[in-house]
């Protein structure tokens, strides 16, 4: 069996998924004068998708582990077109919070089975595999953000992507498998190990300056020069997807802890600069590293707990993306109104408990191989 095909597969997936988030600050001006809502109102419709994509995904994971991915991977392509051209009929804020939430849905469990596609295919050089499905989860939007940047309005933009995602995205589910006989820890097993907590504790505050810049560049480099801020907006997933398989191809023989560690540290970079004002250097730093991270987490995960339940286990870990969604949008945009300077802080502590969670596993590990 050809199995590159899967590689093809969840990059494509991953394309469209990347819309849902690294597209937001492209659609979110449309959509804050097309629903004429504030800041903090049209912040809701990203905190939903960070909820939604990532409660859902370990549910639709134990359906992928037990049933294999094709059906749940289908009614997964479905929901996820159905947010935009959800969005496109939307009369007023609160269907388009509605609308979002079920594409947020199939969005998150379509993102599990596109990265375990990888990671169970190709479990010998599983980061470097995995970085080449999830770049998509920045191509897309990188191809995608300067049309809707010069897009009059929402509603054109949400119903061409909606059209040709619920065409070609269940076609490729429907050819989509994962390989028999694996092994490894059951989710109830991983989730009563203190490992899988200092994991998720350190994937929920580190992926916070990306789920900043990725809900609030608008409003961060408002006194940027207009193309600039388009800039900046299209270099942003251009990075987080780009770099993927070369950090991958890193973490695959510099280890995939040490390599997690080492981006959790440009991440807090990132943070350090935002709080300096550098908007154009934290944009770049956050995209080089923070795509990567997240795709790495769940190498972490599958490298400790195993291959047989990763989607589901995984699928658990990115529950910690709801988390973050709602410290970097939400909680960010409320600490944003009280001063600048307050939500600039609040990320930098975001990026250091990040770095600080991930170092007892490091020196674990080092001492088993010491031992």
């Amino acid at each position: 069996m050809n199995r590159n095909k899967y590689i093809v597969i969840g990059f494509i997936v991953m394309c469209f998924n990347s819309l849902y988030q690294y597209s937001w600050n492209a659609l979110e001006p449309l959509l804050r004068e097309g629903f004429n809502v504030s800041i903090v109102e049209i912040a809701i419709g990203f905190t939903l998708f960070s909820v939604f994509s990532s409660v859902f995904q370990p549910i639709g994971g134990h359906f992928a582990d037990k049933q294999g991915p094709k059906t749940i991977g289908i009614l997964s392509a479905v929901l996820s077109a159905i947010g935009f051209l959800g969005t496109y009929f939307s009369p007023n804020i609160y269907v388009f919070f509605v609308s979002w939430s079920i594409g947020s849905i199939g969005e998150g469990i379509l993102y599990g089975i596109a990265a375990n596609l990888a990671m169970k295919w190709f479990r010998e050089k599983m980061a470097f595999a995995t970085g080449i499905v999830s770049m998509g989860f920045g191509i897309g939007s990188a191809i995608a953000n300067p049309f809707i940047s010069i897009a009059n309005n929402y509603r054109i933009v949400t119903l061409t992507i909606g059209l040709v995602e619920i065409i070609l995205l269940p076609i490729l589910l429907y050819i989509s498998d994962y390989p028999p006989k694996l092994t490894g820890q059951t989710p109830r097993q991983a989730i009563l190990s203190m490992k899988f907590w200092l994991i998720y504790i350190s994937f929920a505050t580190s992926i916070v300056p990306l789920t900043v810049l990725s809900s609030e560049l608008p409003v961060l480099g408002k006194g940027l020069p207009q193309q600039e801020l388009v800039t900046l907006i299209s270099i942003l997933p251009l990075l987080s997807g780009g770099l993927r398989p070369i950090f991958g191809y890193i973490a695959d023989r510099l280890g995939i802890l040490r390599t997690t560690l080492l981006l959790t540290i440009i991440l807090t970079f990132g943070s350090i600069s935002l709080l300096f004002g550098q908007i154009a250097l934290s944009t770049i730093l956050v995209g080089l590293a923070g795509g990567s991270l997240i795709t790495l987490y769940f190498n972490v995960s599958t490298e400790i707990f195993g291959f047989k339940f990763s989607t589901v286990n995984s699928g658990i870990l990115y529950t910690g993306k709801a988390l973050g969604g709602v410290l970097g949008s939400v909680i960010f945009a409320l600490l944003y109104t009280i001063s600048l300077r307050t939500s600039e802080i609040y990320t930098l502590a975001c990026s250091l408990i990040g770095v600080i969670s991930l170092l007892p596993l490091l020196f674990a590990r080092q001492n088993r191989k010491v031992q």
